[in-house]
């Protein structure tokens, strides 16, 4: 039987080339499409929407597959105008992430764009499927960045079974053909894919972020809450170290003040993001590197292509 992933995205393989923040671009999204998968660019990787506008451009002009990660909590306000612009260009597959996909599912229903819902626990899985999306993804615990908290093998079963008409995606601790078939055998239709593919060639992050990951296995990957106020997985450098994982005082205490709670969000989550820009793409000793416990499956910086063939094994779906 024809696998549903690859049938709803039109695809070789079941796999997504996860949105990842400032590492995701339009060269690896290509190059993924290339060897029979897709791939989804956070809208925020872009600064303006003259610059968004063009990537569009150009992977329309591919006349395939892709998809684009949008943030739909209170931290983004460009999300109304990022909206906007998907609509436009009717972009194939959007990918919700960090709140109510609400909003996105009414205007991209009826334009026939597919929307997938990132979701980290049972509770939030419900109110996103009451919206009728047209998949969720199960964002595990194994999950670089914003992770989940629930192993996959009890998600994403559980998600199957609470929701058997909606198509399940797992999106966490997969690096290579097994690890594929081990999330299918789950009940998932397909899988997210990010950290194995943020050492490659397309990549544009710096030789020593990229060198990083080949070099830190997954017992160098620590959860911090100094980026963006939720939990989100980095390499343990001495940076991080210095700086701690949690918290301070002060932010708790003013996180829990309603009148302010709002503006430190979106406060704590473009200083933690500019932190995270500087260090992936300049030399310096304030290195914040995103990745997930896949950093396991990363031994060289090699094509795009080639870590799609570790993905797949050669197997055809």
């Amino acid at each position: 039987m024809e696998n549903l992933l690859c049938k709803m995205l039109n695809i070789q393989h079941p796999i997504i080339m996860a949105p990842m923040f400032l590492v995701s671009n339009t060269k690896m999204v290509l190059a993924a499409i290339e060897s029979g998968i897709t791939g989804a660019i956070p809208a925020l990787n872009y600064r303006t929407d003259q610059d968004f506008r063009i990537a569009l451009k150009e992977l329309q002009a591919s006349g395939k597959t892709y998809g684009i990660n949008l943030i739909v909590n209170k931290s983004n306000y460009r999300l109304q105008e990022q909206l906007k612009t998907c609509a436009e260009f009717r972009v194939p597959f959007i990918i919700t992430s960090l709140g109510s996909p609400r909003k996105v599912i009414e205007v991209c229903r009826p334009l026939g764009m597919k929307v997938f819902c990132d979701v980290s626990d049972m509770a939030y899985a419900k109110k996103a499927a009451d919206l009728k999306p047209d998949a969720l993804i199960a964002v595990n615990r194994e999950a670089g960045g914003h992770c989940g908290v629930i192993p996959a093998e009890e998600f994403v079963p559980a998600l199957c079974n609470a929701f058997p008409n909606i198509p399940i995606i797992s999106a966490g601790g997969v690096g290579d053909a097994s690890g594929v078939q081990k999330m299918l055998g789950l009940g998932a239709c397909g899988v997210s894919v990010g950290t194995p593919f943020i050492a490659t060639e397309e990549s544009p992050v710096s030789l020593d972020y990229k060198q990083a990951c080949v070099d830190h296995g997954s017992e160098d990957i620590v959860l911090t809450t100094k980026l963006s106020g939720v939990p989100c997985t980095v390499i343990n450098t001495p940076y991080v170290q210095k700086i701690g994982t949690k918290q301070n005082w002060l932010e708790k205490l003013m996180s829990k003040n309603k009148t302010l709670k709002k503006w430190l969000k979106i406060l704590i989550y473009k200083r933690g993001m500019d932190k995270l820009a500087k260090a992936a793409f300049s030399a310096t000793y304030q290195n914040v590197w995103c990745a997930g416990p896949t950093v396991d499956y990363i031994d060289k910086i090699r094509p795009v292509k080639e870590v799609v063939e570790q993905l797949t094994g050669g197997r055809s779906y």
